[in-house]
Order: structure tokens, then C-alpha cells, then sequence
């Protein structure tokens, strides 16, 4: 990981936005990517097993060999 080192833009006193280090974005860019192809395999996983499976003498059978 790493130190993120924002600067606060206020509003009334309130904290209204951050701004980031242009390195750090593309690192969290990055890091939110890699975690949403993450999410993509899991839920791919999820549903390759909840089809269900044919057994290989089914599959033969089917294409008449």
C-alpha cells in the first residue's frame, strides 16, 4: 500500500473535496481495477459451477460418437 497525501478543499469549513498526487490516482485506478477483474473471475467461478455438468458418455451421446 501507500501513504495517501491529500489536499482538502473546504467549503463553509467542511471538507468538500480531495485532491490527490496524479501517481496516486493511477495507483488507485489500478488498484480498482485489479479488484473489479477480481469480482468478474469470482462471479464467473460462481456460475461455471452452478451449471450443471454432463457426464462425458452424455456428451458423446449427443454428438453421435
Amino acid at each position: 500500500m501507500f501513504n495517501l497525501n491529500p489536499e482538502l478543499i473546504t467549503k463553509d469549513g467542511k471538507p468538500m473535496f480531495a485532491v490527490i498526487p496524479y501517481e496516486q490516482f493511477l495507483a488507485i485506478k489500478e488498484m480498482l481495477e485489479d479488484f473489479q477483474d477480481l469480482q468478474d473471475l469470482r462471479a464467473a467461478k460462481q456460475e461455471e459451477y452452478s451449471q450443471p455438468a454432463l457426464a462425458l458418455n452424455d456428451v458423446k451421446q449427443m454428438l453421435g460418437l
